[in-house]
């Protein structure tokens, strides 16, 4: 179930949402740099929370198919006026709900989006039904706990509207992926953005 208010706000920014990450391209280069070896040409991979797509330009070229999805309409007609390829489309996708059928993708994408889930563990289920078996999950995430800013950050975006659910450290984010069926094969940090960002990589225990 889609969380309203928070929709609302991401249909409202997303104009402004690439002109605003680009500030943090050196700390995304990091993060896609950490995923690009564990992607190969034979890859059908389902981006969830693409935004306007900073990460699937990127990495779509590594792979044989990329579907990037936002719950925010408005954040996908962003993301297509950057442009689809052959390989790379945009649509919009609920993460709690997807129509995609059960064990249908090798590789799911889900960047800084499961703290700002009312519900991530409904994500997290999706996220198992529809990878393949022994399929692998990427989750770079903010990590808040780790961030020595955190309260003066966190205060300034609540003003703005955005709403944040969960706060992990290194060790509850990896607790919180071990519970969904995931055992997690690599944990690097990316720092230089809002907070450091955890490039979980784990993978589905069939």
């Amino acid at each position: 179930m889609i969380d309203k208010s928070n929709k609302k706000f991401w249909d409202k920014f997303a104009k402004l949402y690439a002109p605003f990450m680009k500030k943090d391209k050196g700390v995304y280069d990091k993060v896609c740099e950490y995923i690009r070896p564990h992607l190969n040409k034979d890859m059908e991979v389902l981006e969830l929370a693409c935004g306007s797509g900073q990460l699937s330009f990127n990495l779509s070229k590594h792979t044989k198919s990329w579907i990037g999805t936002d719950f925010s309409e408005q954040m996908i007609k962003e993301a297509k006026k950057r442009g689809e390829y052959e390989n790379l489309t945009f649509e919009t996708a609920d993460a709690v709900a997807l129509s995609y059928s059960h064990e249908k993708f090798d590789c799911v994408l889900i960047a800084n989006a499961l703290h700002i889930m009312p519900k991530p563990d409904e994500a997290m289920k999706e996220i198992y039904r529809v990878l393949k078996p022994n399929g692998t999950l990427f989750a770079p995430t903010f990590l808040w706990k780790e961030g020595k800013q955190r309260k003066m950050i966190k205060s300034l975006m609540s003003i703005l509207g955005f709403k944040m659910y969960q706060e992990w450290d290194k060790k509850e984010f990896e607790d919180f992926i071990k519970e969904y069926g995931f055992s997690v094969v690599e944990m690097k940090l990316a720092h230089g953005g809002l907070a450091p960002i955890g490039v979980m990589i784990a993978q589905k225990v069939a």
